[in-house]
């Protein structure tokens, strides 16, 4: 017998208080004076579709003391997420059916979230030759996403083909736009402040460069391609132009990109240090906008743990990342709501239905309505939130730390189960 319970006065995005019954997995009645036998007081809170990260990194297998997929899918249910798409720089890589089928299966395992697995472009993210994109496509895990991020695909003919190869069966190609050559031993963001630190720059050309050629690759191809962490205010043009000329790209900006620049690496804390690195206060103003005016697409998290060691060491020594999923939804409130410069619709779009759209995932980012899979995120903007160390993640390596930021998720239902209640992580209720 299928379980029903009422969501009590909640308004959906931007609209007006109401109430929304789910039965079994689905969203069954949307209106005033819902009643079950079980009935949850959600006054004051905003309703969106559960959100959706295309960019995470889940690290097992290989990595697990950073992150397994069970830690890392808790986390992203605490932050609001009923679906991730996993990257493939693992160990192994994800470049064959096996390995993404395996990352799939450890998602239905754990049962937070849809894991939708990201399959790599070049084999071993070598960037020397086609991975099984065909197999992995074809698999049970169905991948349609794929990606060596963590490394660039430098090679245009590579490039390409890999384009051409995802154009059969509807794919996309998320680039990494990093120039290897323009950034070999680079360390944070060239300008004023490397200068005057003395550490090795990492230009705004070197992302630009690839994004400006990819755009063009792809439209000679007639494919899609999807702009990793996009950094830059020059990046922003060039995609504002791409779509201008009808070209098939998209594009994303992780939420550090959004509120953090190069001056935090004054501290010499790596918990600054990311790639593509923090930029200009000039960078961040125009990512804000591009996100408001619909050039980039989607707010993406580049979760990416790391363990203690790889973290709290000298600057040159430390790894690049950050951790995203449990703050994103709160920095995007303060970007777009908070701000008075967008609302909760565009929200919606850009950690739901966007990426949602972009990866191809089946039930997830629709809109809230009768006979969609009750896939929820229940959100209270009023709430404020001192960031603490302590994470569902393996890792610690948060740049939010000690910062007060907006709003709180305090339910994630996730096919019509809680696996997130009260602002509390429940325990995941699919097998």
């Amino acid at each position: 017998m299928s379980t029903s319970f009422v969501l009590k006065n909640l308004s959906i995005g931007d609209g007006p208080v109401t109430d929304i019954e789910v039965t079994g997995d689905l969203i069954t009645a949307i209106g005033e004076n819902l009643s079950a036998a079980e009935q949850i007081d959600c006054a004051g809170l905003v309703a969106l579709p559960g959100l959706v990260d295309l960019h995470t990194h889940l690290r097992e297998p290989g990595f697990e003391q950073s992150e397994t997929v069970l830690t890392g899918t808790q986390a992203a249910a605490l932050g609001g997420f009923t679906a991730v798409h996993a990257m493939a720089n693992t160990s192994p890589v994800a470049d064959t059916a096996g390995v993404v089928e395996q990352v799939a299966a450890l998602g239905r395992e754990a049962g937070y979230v849809d894991v939708f697995p990201i399959g790599a472009v070049t084999v071993g993210l070598e960037g020397k030759q086609l991975a099984e994109l065909g197999a992995m496509a074809n698999s049970k895990a169905k991948v349609r996403v794929f990606s060596d991020d963590g490394k660039c695909v430098h090679d245009p003919v590579l490039m390409r083909r890999a384009l051409e190869y995802v154009k059969a069966f509807g794919g996309v190609v998320a680039q990494h736009a990093q120039e290897p050559r323009l950034t070999e031993g680079a360390q944070m963001h060239e300008g004023a402040v490397s200068a005057e630190l003395g550490l090795a720059g990492w230009p705004a050309v070197a992302e630009e460069s690839i994004i400006a050629r990819d755009v063009l690759l792809a439209e000679h191809v007639g494919s899609r391609v999807h702009i990793c962490h996009l950094s830059t205010a020059g990046s922003v043009e060039i995609v504002r132009w791409a779509k201008a000329r009808g070209i098939q790209v998209t594009a994303e900006v992780t939420p550090h990109h959004l509120l953090l620049t190069d001056e935090l690496v004054r501290s010499y804390d790596a918990v600054y240090k990311v790639n593509p690195p923090l930029r200009t206060a000039t960078d961040v103003h125009a990512l804000r906008a591009a996100l408001i005016d619909g050039t980039i697409d989607i707010i993406a998290t580049d979760h990416a743990p790391h363990p203690i060691e790889a973290k709290d060491c000298e600057w040159n020594a430390a790894a690049f990342g950050m951790l995203g999923l449990e703050t994103a939804a709160s920095i995007a409130q303060l970007v777009l709501v908070d701000s008075g410069l967008s609302n909760w619709s565009r929200l919606a779009q850009v950690l739901s239905e966007n990426p949602a759209r972009i990866g191809q995932d089946p039930n997830q980012g629709e809109a809230i309505a009768v006979g969609q899979v009750a896939n929820l995120t229940l959100i209270d903007p009023t709430a404020k939130r001192t960031i603490v160390a302590e994470s569902a993640s393996k890792s610690i390596n948060s740049p939010y730390v000690g910062l007060e930021l907006p709003g709180r998720v305090m339910h994630t239902i996730y096919r019509g189960y809680f696996t997130v209640r009260d602002g509390n992580l429940a325990k995941a209720g699919r097998p």
